[in-house]
């Protein structure tokens, strides 16, 4: 009865579930300061128990470092409908290993880890590729399942649709399968050069790699967030010749021609970039990567649809892409769709035979040791380029007020505990976001 009860019936068969996301508090009743969701734009600060061993594969981290991610915008919108209140949020976090179930034998109490966004099982057919994000075991929802006729794999801190986990934006957390999902950090390496490799390191390279970004390409970046800044990062790495990044936020704009040298188009002074792009680049892009969101219409057509629940996400920037590359070019999606859209050109992509790929959540495991070991260990590649500000965990709510609204050039923002290292040379230093504006 109980194994029926875990297993999920997708196009493939029945797959059991093996790891679940209901959380035994400690004993001695202690608790936890964590962010919680409670309705649209209504994230708190709250008490929570800390969590304790629940399942044998278990680890339970002291936090050490944490941050807000652009797809945590799409929760504290309400736009993901399987959040339910006092779920505690966060995906990309960091620590030192508190508990350690007893079937964990690779780990060791006090030392550092990140961790993956997502939460793999270690032995299903994805996972033996590293393919962690497919992973067919941790995500009872029926309803992704109904909706994609598969299941991506838990995710932590990111609604029921991924499983229901507890996530990093708090003191403790609880890593199911943590002999899995958790890789150990090097002495050598601060806290701000390992934390991003839970997502947004992993992420960008992923979209470059998985597209296909070639030496002497000319490559297009939708979105100058830290993903797409990061994505121009790694194209440059990888060869590109010449990379252009579009986008409205002024401080975004700045940030990637003076830190990521690259040239940049903003689409509020260019409103037409298909014809931007021919103008500055005869023949088209060879690569075009979407490194952008589905909650911000561009044009009133989508805004009403939206509005009106026509539609969950947004063809435009797809659309843009679509057309702006050569016949036979490149487009690799890694900004974050559920769901439907409308007006998609499905007849430019049909007869440019362009080569649309969706990247998906990209799987950790593939990249971070080859991220680890062979850019942020020789220097080729650091993470801390991107490091806005810091702030202590008291101010998550403040801080997703700002982060929505690209307040006082946030980027990507270091958020501290009590359990945290201090700032290390070259990275900022804590501040409380009121005081952001002021000095």
């Amino acid at each position: 009865m109980q194994a029926a009860a875990n297993a999920v019936q997708d196009s493939m068969g029945t797959v059991p579930t093996v790891v679940h996301p209901e959380t035994k508090p400690r004993g001695d009743g202690s608790t936890m300061k964590a962010l919680a969701w409670f309705g649209a734009q209504d994230v708190r600060i709250v008490d929570a128990p800390v969590p304790d061993i629940t399942e044998p594969d278990d680890v339970i981290l002291k936090v050490t470092g944490t941050t807000i991610c652009g797809s945590d915008l799409h929760l504290y919108h309400g736009e993901i409908v399987t959040l339910q209140k006092g779920d505690i949020l966060g995906h990309e976090f960091m620590g030192t290993v508190d508990r350690i179930g007893p079937n964990v034998k690779n780990l060791k109490l006090g030392q550092r880890v990140v961790a993956s966004f997502q939460i793999a099982c270690g032995e299903c057919e994805y996972c033996k590729q590293k393919l962690s994000s497919f992973c067919d075991r941790t995500n009872p929802s029926t309803l992704q399942n109904y909706m994609y006729g598969h299941r991506d794999a838990g995710f932590f801190g990111y609604s029921h649709f991924t499983g229901g986990f507890a996530g990093g934006q708090a003191e403790y957390v609880r890593v199911p399968k943590g002999n899995v999902n958790l890789l150990p950090v090097p002495d050598e390496i601060s806290d701000e050069q390992a934390l991003y490799l839970s997502d947004v390191l992993s992420t960008s390279y992923h979209c470059v790699m998985d597209t296909g970004v070639q030496e002497g390409d000319t490559v297009g970046v939708w979105g100058l967030g830290p993903i797409g800044q990061c994505v121009a990062k790694w194209a440059l790495l990888k060869g590109a010749k010449r990379v252009i990044g579009i986008d409205k936020v002024k401080d975004r704009l700045l940030f990637a021609s003076e830190k990521t040298g690259i040239e940049t188009i903003d689409f509020t002074v260019h409103t037409d970039i298909v014809k931007r792009i021919q103008e500055i680049c005869p023949g088209g892009l060879d690569v075009a990567l979407d490194c952008g969101t589905f909650h911000q219409p561009k044009t009133l057509l989508h805004k009403v649809e939206k509005a009106l629940m026509l539609e969950t996400d947004v063809s435009e920037i797809v659309n843009e892409m679509i057309v702006c590359v050569k016949k036979g070019g490149r487009c690799g999606i890694i900004g974050a769709y559920s769901g439907f859209t409308n007006h998609f050109n499905i007849g430019a992509l049909m007869e440019k035979g362009v080569r649309l790929i969706g990247n998906g959540q990209a799987p950790v495991h593939k990249w971070w040791k080859e991220i680890l070991e062979d850019y942020i260990l020789t220097g080729k590649f650091d993470p801390t380029f991107m490091i806005s500000h810091r702030v202590p965990l008291e101010d998550f709510p403040k801080l997703y007020e700002a982060f929505d609204k690209h307040r006082d050039g946030v980027v990507k923002v270091f958020v501290e505990t009590k359990f945290s290292n201090p700032p290390a040379s070259g990275c900022p230093k804590v501040s409380r976001v009121d005081e952001w504006g002021k000095v």
